[in-house]
């Protein structure tokens, strides 16, 4: 199939690909001619805050870790640093449910 575009239609066409991480024609004009629109989401910054929550929780288990090894630990302070990591992840699923 072959078609034709002004100068102008091509300029939108770009426009609107580059929204997109595709640069071939042929895979977005087939996309937009059978379901009329594309939907992408960026995910970069979650995959981030993902990985820097790792990150914290490593470091918390480390934390725990030693302090079980010493026999020095403070059981409340070990709690808190939980239940914060907690809130931290559920609010990580909230933001990954809400990008579906």
């Amino acid at each position: 199939m072959k078609f034709y575009v002004t100068k102008e239609e091509k300029r939108l066409i770009d426009e609107k690909m580059a929204q997109l991480p595709t640069r071939c024609y042929g895979a977005y004009l087939r996309k937009m001619a059978i379901d009329g629109f594309i939907i992408f989401t960026d995910m970069t910054d979650i995959k981030a805050f993902t990985t820097e929550l790792s990150a914290i929780g490593r470091n918390i288990n480390q934390i725990a870790k030693q302090i079980n090894a010493t026999g020095s630990s403070y059981q409340a302070d070990m709690e808190e640093i939980r239940e914060r990591l907690d809130e931290i992840w559920q609010l990580q699923r909230h933001i990954l449910s809400s990008q579906r």
